[in-house]
């Protein structure tokens, strides 16, 4: 077994182990607080518990099926994100053939793209090409009412979905000196650091939590939630240099870039079900919500992360 393989089962090993204890104080919780599951604080904490199970070992299973199995986990995340995105979206009979292919033409091809290791295009595809053809068709059908709003919601639903989201994946297609085979623990590292950063923000936050940073998008974040989980996240990532190609200084300094640009586009999400008056992208992931509320950090780090680490450590 090799090096990387063994680094990847101990990281799988300790996100378990982080789990069991997890599982464990929700359980003494739930008997002595909410023994008739009244306690609707202990019931959500166990249910974001027991979907966390669910996520890691999906992500486990992509993991260890390499380049193919992570692509497939991202593309179809990136359906079903993109799937809940457009039913808030404001569309008209004319968009539903652009709609039609985002779905089954601009989604595959651009995780085609990444799988043939095509840089130079799936890098501009989306917000090129299939920005000006998507109102191109659309416009085609003869739908005024309303049109710049909704090709701009579909743009944008398809940007997040799948523009971004792609950029996971795409971190398997880097060619880092020294780093060769181990790419999949640089996507362990943007996961673990982003959606730990998410998870420690809400603890601080409830813990100590008093002075709200986003009362008007997102209530329950608080000045103290943030600094905090952004803290204490990027001192996890500073401790896991030992899987990436970075220093423990250069890891700290990553990890602090994500999760910033994760709390960012937590908020920006939030903006946009505020505005169609919903709580949650959907209902898919029992104490979660639905996708895009697992993916709305990864999704706006991803990029940045990408290409930080493209133009600073790979050899293009």
């Amino acid at each position: 077994m090799t090096e990387h393989q063994w680094q990847l089962i101990a990281l799988l090993g300790g996100a378990g182990a982080v789990l069991v204890a997890a599982s464990a104080v929700g359980h003494v919780l739930q008997r002595r607080l909410s023994p008739d599951r009244s306690n609707e604080t202990i019931e959500n904490l166990n249910a974001r518990i027991n979907a966390w199970w669910m996520m890691v070992a999906l992500m486990a299973i992509a993991f260890l099926g390499g380049r193919t199995g992570v692509i497939i986990l991202f593309a179809i995340c990136s359906f079903a994100a993109l799937r809940e995105f457009t039913t808030l979206t404001r569309t008209r009979r004319g968009d539903h053939w652009a709609l039609a292919g985002a779905f089954f033409v601009i989604l595959p091809v651009q995780y085609w793209l990444i799988w043939i290791d095509w840089y130079g295009l799936y890098s501009i595809f989306i917000p090129v090409y299939a920005f000006l053809l998507m109102p191109i068709v659309s416009a085609m059908r003869g739908s005024t009412e309303n049109f710049l709003d909704r090709v701009a919601e579909a743009q944008w639903a398809v940007m997040i979905c799948v523009f971004c989201a792609s950029h996971v994946p795409a971190l398997l297609t880097l060619d880092i000196p020294g780093y060769e085979a181990r790419n999949v623990l640089l996507i362990a590292f943007l996961v673990i650091v982003v959606q730990s950063s998410d998870v420690l923000q809400y603890v601080w936050g409830k813990l100590f939590g008093k002075h709200k940073i986003a009362p008007v998008l997102s209530p329950s974040k608080t000045v103290e939630g943030f600094v905090g989980g952004i803290a204490s996240a990027t001192l996890l990532g500073a401790c896991l240099w030992w899987i990436t190609p970075f220093s423990f200084v250069e890891a700290a300094g990553m990890s602090l870039v994500i999760t910033l640009m994760g709390f960012f586009g937590g908020l920006v999400m939030s903006a946009i079900k505020r505005d169609r008056g919903v709580k949650d992208w959907g209902h898919v992931i029992a104490g979660h919500g639905g996708f895009i509320d697992r993916l709305d950090s990864v999704v706006f780090s991803a990029p940045i992360f990408f290409h930080l680490v493209r133009y600073g450590w790979a050899v293009t």
